[in-house]
């Protein structure tokens, strides 16, 4: 629950800080109004770290940067345009916006910039009433014209504004929505839900990439699954990555499979519980959590119900990999996070073989070569994927996978799994059969790496005398 004492207190060392307080004095000087805006003010207030520090002002662009000169060691005027300066300021990045009092046409996301003479009305535009408070330094007076505390201690999301228009003009803000939702833990106000259900076509006029950018930052929170879930019920995921929504499938009587969605949202939550666990330091792994929402998103077109009551979903994983290929690539991510994904998606059963019977040490050489530099995110997607409420198999499975494990670094030290290259190169293959470049290189290539494969280090000269009675066989 937020504690408002504390909350004050923390705002007022947030003003005491060396950066607020300089750039407070130089505005306060000059005779413009200064104040700390939005998520600086809000997290404060919730006792959370802030890393970027906003600032919004009466003042000008260009009066921003002459303020801000001779207190900053670096400058940034390419916001100018939207009424933004950037500066380094004690060591820290800061940014410092004019007023605004931006109009939509309704066509595109873009505002046509309109500078505003008042804080209320500045804040009043803002997307949501827990970023539309401010803090006005050096008086450190706080303004709140929309109700952003009592949104804050209800842990409720609200739009300023009527949520119609809010959305109306920009509709990414519904994107934001279900990003905040996650990140602060917070209910959307049914209002602002009901808007979001009937505005969700006009997602249309905001581009890929920023479509992406949302996304992306949604699921770099802790729990990005209330968000997704926001998404899907308003019918926003359907609009850009209806692959989500439709792993709700139809339940048939007759025939009955775990739920694929909840499922999905079960991997994705286990994912990221075992990428704290494993790195407990390292960023948010977007790639793994994509693949771990996309998964089985190949399941509702391969899913066909047997007549014994059983339902199969054959080569949903080939087919998964293909529609995420498509779908990412239509939301502008780039290709690394494309392949990727796609890589996990298509490896995310091969484990499962494992399981069911012990695997030669080729199978186990050709599980760490397919994976490639993705076989630790391979390790974390196939443990999240076990959602069974049978105990006996969960424990059969982690058992399986400790296993596959250990046996793939016990070759890795004993063989540089890593490495896994043939002995010997296409020069030296050249050299060896005195043949010149060529397809032929390549298929003696692959003989020898699949050599490598199956019985590993053989040594050079085992590799060439091989590589000879191969080339005599083929005539």
């Amino acid at each position: 629950m937020l504690n408002m004492a504390e909350g004050i207190a923390r705002l007022g060392a947030l003003a005491e800080s060396p950066v607020v307080a300089a750039v407070a004095a130089a505005f306060d000087d000059a005779g413009h109004d200064l104040a700390i805006v939005g998520g600086p003010v809000r997290d404060a207030l919730l006792g959370r770290s802030t890393n970027d520090l906003d600032f919004t002002t009466d003042a000008r662009p260009d009066d921003i940067l002459r303020i801000v000169r001779p207190i900053s060691t670096a400058q940034w005027d390419i916001g100018r345009a939207f009424g933004t300066i950037g500066a380094k300021v004690a060591g820290e990045h800061v940014e410092i916006t004019t007023y605004r009092a931006d109009s939509y046409d309704g066509v595109t996301r873009k505002p046509t910039v309109e500078f505003g003479d008042t804080l209320e009305a500045d804040l009043v535009r803002r997307d949501f009433t827990v970023n539309a408070m401010a803090l006005r330094v050096p008086a450190r007076t706080l303004v709140d014209p929309t109700g952003g505390v009592e949104d804050l201690v209800a842990r409720r999301l609200r739009t300023p504004a009527d949520p119609a228009v809010s959305f109306g003009d920009d509709p990414l803000r519904m994107l934001r929505a279900a990003r905040f939702a996650s990140q602060l833990e917070f209910d959307v106000d049914p209002a602002t839900v009901q808007a979001m259900t009937e505005l969700r076509e006009t997602l249309a006029i905001v581009s890929p990439e920023r479509i992406q950018g949302e996304l992306v930052r949604l699921l770099q929170t802790d729990d990005p699954v209330r968000g997704i879930r926001l998404l899907v019920e308003s019918g926003l995921m359907g609009e850009f990555l209806p692959e989500v929504p439709a792993l709700r499938l139809e339940v048939d009587e007759h025939h009955h499979h775990k739920d694929v969605y909840e499922h999905s949202l079960t991997v994705l939550r286990q994912a990221i519980d075992l990428e704290h666990a494993r790195h407990p330091d390292a960023a948010p792994d977007v790639p793994l959590r994509l693949a771990a929402l996309l998964h089985d998103i190949g399941k509702p077109a391969t899913r066909r119900l047997e007549p014994n009551g059983g339902v199969t979903f054959y080569h949903h994983d080939i087919k998964g990999a293909r529609m995420a290929r498509k779908r990412l690539q239509a939301l502008r991510f780039d290709s690394d996070t494309t392949a990727v994904v796609t890589k996990l998606i298509e490896l995310h059963l091969r484990f499962f073989g494992y399981a069911e019977g012990t695997w030669t040490d080729s199978a186990v050489r050709r599980y760490v070569r397919d994976a490639g530099d993705e076989l630790e995110r391979l390790h974390i997607l196939t443990r999240a994927d076990v959602t069974t409420r049978n105990a006996r198999k969960a424990t059969r499975l982690a058992r399986a996978y400790d296993d596959i494990e250990r046996r793939i670094a016990e070759l890795a030290e004993q063989e540089q799994l890593g490495a896994m290259r043939p002995e010997l190169d296409g020069n030296r293959i050249q050299e060896v059969l005195g043949i010149p470049p060529g397809r032929e290189v390549g298929e003696a290539y692959r003989f020898l790496l699949d050599l490598r494969l199956d019985e590993g280090v053989l040594g050079e000269d085992v590799a060439e005398r091989r590589l000879r009675e191969w080339w005599a066989a083929r005539g």
